[in-house]
């Protein structure tokens, strides 16, 4: 198929020529964060659910404290907040784990700067749905049971680094909503659809509109 081969060669092209121009942004943030918190520069993040079902494990800057995501769901103490970010579609406005820099670097998805290593890696797209957690899609179908049939849309094609809901909302989203939103994309996906969510995500970016 014309366009996964077109989409391979701009994913590898695009990453490359992004590697460089946030290498020195990436460099900044890398000695913010260790400057900021104790910890490993990269997070340590649960896998995520890839294109097919597989897992991966996905490469971002820690905005959190260590083992964040692993003391959400086994300390006793965060069980509130685990089950407020359960009924959030898995997300958390007000989150205590977020360090200081950490606010600012995943308001304007700084932290998403070394998924273009997945993205090198075949992993990833440049633009795609999102690379979801794979406690988050049994929870989530369990409570949105008509959304089984889209989340099988959405894993056939390789998770994104930015997509059609991340420049049209964001966090601001639920989670039923938001796989429409990625199924939607998946069946109309082309070309001239990526080069326009392209152009979109600076300004979410920079805006930092619904980001958590």
């Amino acid at each position: 198929m014309w366009y996964e081969v077109i989409k391979r060669l701009i994913d590898l092209l695009g990453s490359i020529v992004l590697s460089i121009v946030f290498a020195p942004v990436a460099i900044i943030t890398a000695i913010a964060i260790t400057l900021d918190s104790p910890g490993p520069v990269l997070a340590d993040t649960p896998r995520r659910v890839g294109k097919g079902g597989g897992l991966f494990r996905i490469y971002k800057f820690r905005s959190m404290i260590v083992n964040a995501h692993a003391k959400l769901r086994t300390d006793p103490k965060l069980a509130r907040l685990y089950s407020q970010y359960k009924r959030n579609s898995y997300k958390l406005k007000e989150d205590p784990r977020v360090t200081k820099v950490g606010k600012f670097i995943r308001r304007h998805s700084l932290d998403e700067i070394p998924q273009l290593i997945n993205v090198m890696r075949g992993e990833m797209s440049l633009v795609g749905p999102r690379p979801y957690y794979q406690d988050e899609l049994v929870q989530q179908q369990r409570k949105y049971p008509h959304t089984k049939d889209l989340v099988s849309v959405v894993l056939s094609a390789k998770p994104g680094i930015t997509g059609y809901w991340q420049v049209s909302g964001r966090s601001e989203v639920n989670f039923d909503k938001r796989i429409k939103m990625d199924a939607d994309y998946v069946r109309k996906r082309s070309i001239l659809l990526d080069i326009t969510i392209l152009l979109k995500s600076p300004w979410a970016m920079i805006s930092g509109k619904g980001a958590v």
